[in-house]
């Protein structure tokens, strides 16, 4: 306003040069007194790794490449979904609550090319190759003029009550599992590429200023987020540490290299003695740290510093932060050029000069005569029929050619989840023993990086399916590329071997000592035998040789003889198996399980005819008989129980049944004996023997009759 006022007035009293004066000092007043503008806030450095959902948050605009956390700009409540397992015979039912969030995350005022990673509280949630490593549904939408509203947004709160926020970049998740991040909606960090390789800052100012900023040639930058109130506060942070002149001319916000040609003034133009002033030393700081973004740091914050010889510690520090991609030793060189600049910059300088040099500007670079090196204007003043100038000497040192660490960064292994692998088995774990089979899924996927599938079971053919709980850790699963040859139970079998290749490299197999194996060690299941190796040979790659076995173990005796090549091999560890509740009247049915993880396209599936193998005792061992003086057969064995291995000197096994029952049969020739008894023995009378004509040789056979099921049988031969 006064800008136009006086130069009016101008113009009628003086003519052109009065309308020129009129014209500067109706800037001067329009600037500093009636349009004085506020402080400017730029953009700061932890802005962008700390997500917000305040109402009013800036949202910057990215260049180049960066890593920002975005603005939640719309969410859903929780969402809770319950599930119902167990509640077999004496067991209660098992209520598990898990929990999912929808959301919009505002990451760019302008629009993006793509997005790469996403980290969810510092660890990645979705990958290089975009893979999630939890299970969401994921849209972006770029930020185009025309990106129509969200659907799941629309479908929530009404079509014509949803913005479509053009021109704005935003992701939105949908029904994101909330498991790995304490029940709630977690922290993100976006990785963004919003312009294919490195921008000039003239180009992002040019942008930023739509066509009111003039520039010539600029540094390159990886990407910046260009924030804060106005265009200035947007740039002027970095031309605090790069060589940029910065100045408002012919109506326009004017950015330039400080190696554009300076005005040279001369002493004839000085209109009063030129004043030279020099701060003292300790008056300026002497370290300067620039915190920045390092791509070498998957663009997490990096701190590079400079400092000043002499003092053993620095007095006192210039600290800046800038939203800008940089490497480590970019931002060590512009470390040291600010700190060559706050030095060269404690020389200044006051003089003033006719209305003519009324043109230049605050930001322009000048030659003084008398005066070495470059000066720039930091402070203009009108003053009648001559302009008041403040001057600092600016630095001779070019950005200097360094060498600087970006320090180690803390990975978390970008490992694809892939394809899952399902193994569904009835196992008999003495802890665990019941009233229902015990039902066992182990999963693991030929990806290092699978972490767990959702899990889902059907007991009617595939017709209802119910949700079965999830996986727990992954399994060491594969299979032999050997077949495993009979052997007893006995003792250790030295004599065989079996070889097996796993799923992935991540998997491992150990050795194992006498002692540790005793105590239950390496315990895998190959085909339907559990074994216990104490040797496991590596032979690269993923394959093993594995060595001084103990067979038959927890009752399997009787698959010792039954194995084939290419059958399934799984290490028993209680942290890796997921139990699937049974019903009670399960045995003889067939039983399906499917587990589903962020990686499947479609669901591994697994099958299995339920034979009751965990609620039946084990065969009795130790089946013997003696002939006595009279004639009479002893006839003895030892019985196991299903609740422990162990078998203590002098002491029985627990029974575990609700009652000691045995079915013993005694065959031979043209006749058979059941006999039912209650004790791990039987005395065959001669008498009995003279019944049955028993004469040569006969079989012996036994079986616990259990509380759920009947015993494999134990059998011997008596001659």
């Amino acid at each position: 306003m006064a800008t136009l006022v006086l130069t009016a007035v101008g113009t009628a009293v003086g003519g052109p040069v009065g309308g020129a004066i009129g014209s500067i000092v109706g800037q001067y007043i329009d600037q500093n007194v009636l349009f004085a503008p506020k402080a400017r806030h730029g953009p700061r450095l932890g802005d962008l790794s700390v997500q917000t959902s305040a109402y009013g948050s800036p949202i910057p605009k990215i260049f180049g490449r960066m890593r920002v956390a975005g603005t939640v700009v719309w969410a859903t409540d929780l969402i809770e979904t319950r599930s119902t397992s167990g509640g077999g015979k004496g067991r209660p039912k098992t209520v598990a609550y898990s929990y999912s969030a929808s959301f919009a995350v505002a990451l760019s005022a302008r629009p993006i090319r793509s997005v790469g990673r996403i980290w969810a509280e510092g660890k990645l949630l979705r990958g290089a190759g975009g893979d999630f490593k939890a299970a969401t549904g994921f849209r972006l939408h770029l930020g185009d003029e025309d990106q129509p509203a969200d659907p799941l947004i629309a479908s929530a709160e009404g079509a014509g009550e949803t913005p479509a926020y053009r021109g704005l970049a935003y992701a939105v998740f949908e029904n994101l599992q909330l498991e790995d991040f304490g029940n709630r909606i977690p922290s993100l960090t976006f990785e963004i590429e919003a312009d294919p390789g490195p921008v000039a800052l003239g180009a992002i100012a040019a942008e930023l200023g739509e066509g009111e900023v003039a520039t010539a040639e600029t540094p390159m930058l990886a990407g910046y987020a260009a924030g804060g109130d106005s265009i200035r506060s947007a740039i002027e942070a970095l031309g605090d540490v790069v060589p940029l002149s910065l100045s408002d001319r012919d109506g326009k916000l004017r950015l330039a290299v400080a190696a554009d040609p300076p005005a040279e003034l001369s002493s004839e133009e000085e209109c009063a003695r030129r004043q030279i002033v020099r701060q003292p030393a300790g008056s300026v700081a002497d370290e300067v740290s620039i915190a920045y973004y390092d791509p070498d740091r998957d663009f997490q914050a990096g701190l590079q510093r400079a400092t000043g010889g002499g003092a053993p510690a620095p007095r006192s520090a210039d600290r800046r932060a800038l939203p800008a991609v940089l490497s480590a030793e970019a931002a060590k060189a512009l470390a040291e050029f600010r700190l060559a600049a706050l030095r060269a910059a404690r020389t200044g300088a006051r003089l003033r000069l006719g209305w003519r040099r009324a043109a230049l500007r605050p930001g322009d670079a000048v030659r003084l005569a008398g005066e070495s090196g470059l000066w720039r204007i930091r402070r203009w003043t009108l003053e009648p029929m001559r302009v008041a100038l403040e001057l600092v000497r600016l630095s001779n040192a070019p950005v200097p050619d360094v060498l600087a660490e970006a320090g180690r960064p803390v990975r978390e292994p970008d490992l694809r989840h892939g394809p899952t692998v399902l193994r569904l088995f009835e196992l008999l774990l003495a802890e665990l023993s019941g009233d229902s089979a015990r039902l066992f899924a182990a999963a693991a996927g030929p990806e290092a990086g699978w972490r767990r599938a959702a899990l889902s079971a059907s007991f009617d053919g595939g017709t209802t399916w119910d949700e079965a709980g999830a996986t727990s850790l992954p399994a060491v699963i594969g299979s032999a590329t050997t077949m495993l040859p009979p052997a007893g139970s006995t003792l250790i079998d030295v004599a065989s071997a079996v070889e097996v290749e796993l799923l992935n490299e991540s998997m491992w197999l150990g050795n194992a000592s006498d002692d540790a194996l005793v105590n239950g060690a390496n315990l895998a299941l190959l085909g339907s035998e559990l074994i216990q190796f104490g040797a496991a040979e590596w032979l690269g790659g993923t394959r093993f040789r594995l060595s001084r076995l103990l067979r038959g173990r927890r009752g399997t005796e009787w698959a010792a003889g039954q194995h084939e090549a290419d059958e399934d091999f799984t290490l028993i560890e209680r942290d890796a198996l997921a139990m699937v509740d049974a019903p009670a009247n399960a045995v003889g049915a067939a039983v399906s399980v499917s587990a589903i993880g962020v990686d499947d396209s479609e669901a591994a599936t697994a099958n299995l005819i339920v034979t009751g193998e965990s609620l039946r005792p084990p065969s009795p061992v130790h089946l013997r008989a003696e002939r006595l003086g009279g004639g009479d057969i002893a006839i003895g064995w030892a019985r196991r129980s299903r609740r422990g291995w162990d078998w203590p000197s002098g002491a029985e096994t627990p029974l575990t049944e609700e009652a000691e029952a045995y079915r013993l049969v005694i065959a031979g020739a043209g006749f058979e004996r059941v006999v039912a008894t209650t004790e791990a023995g039987y005395l065959y009378t001669a008498a009995e023997q003279a019944q049955d004509e028993a004469a040569g040789a006969m079989t012996l056979s036994v079986v616990q009759l259990g509380t759920y099921g009947a015993s494999r049988a134990a059998s011997a031969t008596l001659d």
